[in-house]
């Protein structure tokens, strides 16, 4: 019976590791200098991202803008497996030293959103 229960409580556990939404990094990035951003700012940012579990899923490319005003000239989408771990990238200190140095080369409109469960 006791095992019954802890497995029960396990597989509750895992249903619900499972269910957690991903969150997704969008950015808007209007880049004022386009060789230092990309030879100084995007290689540690990129690094920061992949090392906290960050997967590209928009990097640039064409934008069109179907209502309200134009996005920016570079978006960026980097998705997470949580909440949890898109905010812990943007606090991780690897983080804002490159965003230290990427504000130099570029303006950041940037937010996380919190996807559906699945």
């Amino acid at each position: 019976m006791l095992a019954g229960a802890v497995l029960g409580g396990a597989a509750i556990q895992t249903l619900y590791a499972q269910a957690k939404p991903h969150a997704y990094v969008i950015a808007e990035i209007t880049v004022r200098d386009q060789d230092r951003y990309l030879t100084e700012f995007a290689p540690p940012v990129v690094k920061a991202q992949e090392a906290m579990g960050g997967k590209f899923l928009v990097r640039g490319g064409k934008t069109e803008s179907n209502l309200g005003s134009q996005p920016a000239p570079r978006v960026v989408v980097v998705e997470y497996d949580s909440l949890d771990k898109a905010q812990a990238w943007w606090n991780s200190q690897a983080t804002k030293d490159a965003f230290a140095i990427g504000q130099k080369y570029a303006d950041f409109r940037q937010f996380i959103v919190e996807g559906v469960a699945p």
